[in-house]
């Protein structure tokens, strides 16, 4: 049966692995290119100022030299103006308002006499003469810088001083200005002659629209020609001011020349190609060095989203918002990986991903230099990120390297030191500030991908944090026992190369379930053992349930599950040994059932883990020596370590023969240091 099984779960495994990575390669693919800008035309990019990178272009048809933009624009401001708008007058306005109100006042305006609606009449026609504009009308007009408009009535068309016509406003002002109505005023404001002033002048939507699109249309887009067969630009050329609008215009008569259509969908294939060949790359990479990552899910959702991420950013800036994608802190990338994975991948990964952030951007040349420099710059300065100083080091040398690096670029390309473009180092410098954001950041992509920074392990280490502090408190012996064990598995991680903090870490905490009956515990006790009143089994079951109790409290506390992991393994799938063997003295003649006395594991999975189920178990054992030697200490590691490698706790983890040898020669050493025997000092007589 076991023949059969195994190469069917192989087989599943791999075709799971297989099937993980091609949805992988096709996700990162179709998101970056769909926001990859696809312009269509040339894709030469150049500027005013700089040398030209391409061969040389030569005209292979006749073609006009566009004006700029700024230019056209100033010129049609300059037609606008001095444009004047158009204003339909409208004649009835006048008769209808003058008689309603020579209808309303035919006896007169009370408490003044006829004589004053006359004169009141006379201003209306004045006014309505002049042209009165609604407030909106009258606003556009003495907005604009024509001081001239033209009234339209009939057929004919009359020029006028804006000045000379009135809104409702100033027009309802002008009746009082007059010497006769102006000591008359609060009785003529209640008789609301406002109701009688009415826009006689409305401006000519259409009409207007029309005579500006004929103005606009009479200014020529293009001033000069180039003819067939005539050379625009060498390699090398500086494009200055006049090459550039030549090769502008050249573009654009290519692009109108050719089919769109076309042009976009080759573009799109090529950078689905492009993209695809970036990508499998870097799959390649991980099957054949990192290929434990694809058993991490998190780890290799991380690695994909910054591959993707930033290239979607790039394109986003380059095609709305038209900013400088330098103040683009790409480093952060390296930075995550290098701090929760290793500096291999964090380099690989930000080579790929500056690679097809290359394809949006202008200059790949001078993008790909400086990022490569950065991200390089921040992997070497950043081994691992414990203080914030380090942050503050690393975007301080990854700012100093872009601005160096830059400089070179720019005096190898023959400039003057005096003629480089000042505002890139201000990029570099945003860059570098926004750079320091990684340290808040790093929470977020712990709490997202389920990473732990040193950080956050320094912050676990402190023994006046709440769990440690109430162990401390509640099982003072389990707590001195953890701290032996941290001691003694941190020094054994360093020999072997291992995460030194984080098997410290793990120690400290691998057995907090105790807390909750600490009396079980021999090294919490005061002579009287609990556990000889219970049955063998009730007693192994009240030792072994201290990982399921430790496990609740890491849950409570919010631990993070690399170090719920200690916990699960320090004893792995091993055996409450003096229970089992007790009860298996007492109980000679009987077949014993070993599930009471089993630890539920599973075995360690990492070497951190294996670290320290050895100086968990070393250490425990070590308090029961009858005497100190250096033969007993020897004996005593070199049976429980050799015992757990025969039992197959470390056939899960990547330990290596040699790794557990270092492991049992530091724990040798360092047993005879704490339990050296001292010399008798005599007493005086």
């Amino acid at each position: 049966m076991k023949k059969i099984k195994t190469p069917q779960l192989t087989e599943t495994h791999i075709l799971r692995n297989t099937s993980t990575r091609v949805i992988l390669v096709m996700l990162s693919v179709a998101l970056i290119v769909w926001f990859l800008p696809r312009t269509s035309g040339s894709h030469l990019h150049y500027d005013i100022g700089k040398p030209w990178v391409y061969g040389s272009i030569i005209a292979d048809f006749d073609f006009p030299i566009y004006k700029s933009d700024e230019v056209l624009k100033h010129e049609q401001d300059s037609v606008l103006a001095l444009y004047e708008p158009y204003y339909n007058y409208n004649a009835e306005m006048e008769k209808t308002q003058t008689a309603r109100f020579l209808n309303d006042y035919k006896d007169g305006i009370p408490e003044l006499g006829k004589e004053y609606v006359r004169i009141i009449a006379d201003i209306l026609h004045h006014i309505y003469q002049s042209g009165i504009v609604s407030t909106t009308d009258y606003s556009r007009v003495h907005k604009d810088s024509t001081s001239m408009i033209r009234i339209v009535n009939g057929k004919s068309a009359t020029s006028i001083y804006t000045s000379n016509i009135y809104s409702q406003m100033s027009a309802y002002e002008t009746l009082f200005d007059d010497s006769r109505l102006t000591a008359h005023r609060p009785i003529l404001q209640r008789c609301n002659l406002d109701e009688y002033i009415h826009p006689n002048l409305t401006y000519d939507v259409e009409l207007n629209r029309t005579e500006q699109e004929d103005l606009l249309s009479a200014i020529p887009i293009a001033n000069g020609m180039v003819l067939s067969g005539q050379k625009i630009i060498d390699r090398g050329d500086i494009v200055d001011e006049h090459t550039y609008r030549v090769l502008n215009s050249f573009e654009k008569e290519t692009q109108r020349r050719s089919n769109v259509t076309d042009e976009i969908s080759s573009t799109v294939a090529g950078q689905v190609l492009f993209v695809s060949v970036l990508i499998i790359i870097f799959t390649t990479y991980l099957t054949l060095f990192r290929r434990d990552y694809f058993g991490k899910p998190r780890s290799l959702t991380m690695l994909y989203a910054m591959i993707t991420i930033f290239p979607i950013i790039v394109s986003l800036m380059m095609e709305h918002l038209f900013m400088s994608v330098y103040i683009v802190p790409f480093a952060m990338a390296p930075i995550f990986i290098r701090v929760f994975m290793d500096s291999r991948t964090a380099f690989v990964t930000h080579l790929i991903m500056i690679l097809i952030c290359a394809a949006a951007v202008k200059y790949q040349y001078e993008f790909i230099i400086v990022q490569l420099v950065a991200g390089l710059t921040a992997i070497y300065s950043l081994r691992e990120l414990s203080q914030r100083a380090q942050m503050f080091r690393t975007a301080l040398l990854v700012t100093i390297a872009s601005c160096v690096v830059y400089l070179s670029l720019q005096l190898m390309q023959d400039y003057s030191i005096y003629d480089i473009d000042q505002s890139m180092y201000r990029h570099f410098i945003i860059n570098g500030v926004l750079l320091l954001f990684t340290y808040p950041l790093m929470l977020v992509i712990e709490k997202l991908f389920g990473f732990i920074s040193y950080v956050t392990l320094i912050e676990l280490s402190n023994t006046n944090k709440d769990l440690l502090q109430r162990l401390s408190e509640v099982a003072p012996g389990t707590f001195q026992h953890s701290i032996m064990v941290s001691n003694l598995a941190a020094e054994i991680a360093t020999k072997i190369e291992a995460k030194a903090l984080l098997v410290r870490t793990g120690a400290l905490y691998h057995d907090i379930g105790k807390i909750s009956n600490p009396v079980f515990y021999t090294e919490n006790q005061a002579g009287v053992n609990p556990l000889d009143k219970m049955s063998r089994p009730d007693a192994a079951k009240t030792i072994i349930n201290h990982v399921a109790e430790g496990i609740k409290l890491a849950e409570k506390y919010n631990l993070p599950k690399v170090i719920k992991d200690f916990i699960y393994t320090h004893h792995g799938e091993g055996k409450a040994k003096f229970f089992y063997i007790a009860y298996k003295n007492e109980h000679p003649d009987e077949v014993i059932d070993e599930t009471p006395f089993l630890y539920p594991g599973p075995n360690p999975s990492t070497c951190e883990q294996a670290v320290l189920m050895m100086a968990d178990s070393v250490e425990a054992a070590s308090r029961s020596l009858p005497e100190y030697t250096e033969e007993s200490i020897s004996q005593l590691v070199n049976r429980i370590i050799d015992g757990q490698t025969a039992d197959g706790f470390f056939r899960d983890c990547p330990i290596t023969f040699h790794d557990i040898a270092v492991a049992k020669q530091v724990l040798i050493e360092r047993l005879k240091s704490i339990y050296h025997t001292r010399i008798s000092y005599p007493e005086q007589k």
